[in-house]
């Protein structure tokens, strides 16, 4: 727990603007993708069809479009970012393997893997200084 205290302290201490604005951008992104998996169920179900003999196609199906959405938004207010990015792995894991076991799509892997690794750095990083977090917590 004390390394992510000093990575927080370290990200607060160098927290610029365009690092917030990825965080944002990503956000957003993950917030477009949501609606457009609740807007086109069909293509979300042809994505998971690799996993098709796993089981949990409806659960999967139901988790992907919200966790998107509302983790979405919370990434781009900065509230509860961490969780919200821990939300999404899953996801994105999912996203990286389905063009391996499935038909490979190179612009769909390079974008998952792009993806992935913002979110394992905001994982880390954290929200940064121009946050509801960092709004909350300064009001403590």
């Amino acid at each position: 727990m004390g390394t992510v205290k000093t990575w927080n302290k370290w990200a607060n201490r160098h927290s610029y603007y365009p690092l917030d604005l990825l965080r944002v951008a990503l956000g957003v992104f993950l917030f477009i993708k949501g609606m457009n998996f609740m807007g086109d169920t069909q293509m979300l179900l042809e994505l998971i069809k690799p996993f098709k003999s796993i089981g949990g196609e409806m659960i999967a199906m139901h988790y992907v479009a919200p966790a998107h959405l509302v983790g979405g938004l919370l990434i781009v207010f900065g509230l509860l970012t961490r969780w919200a990015l821990i939300a999404q792995l899953p996801i994105i894991l999912g996203a990286v393997i389905v063009n391996f076991i499935g038909e490979m799509n190179t612009t769909n892997l390079i974008l998952a893997i792009v993806v992935l690794a913002l979110c394992v750095f905001f994982i880390f990083f954290g929200s940064g200084k121009h946050s509801a977090d960092y709004y909350l917590k300064m009001q403590q």
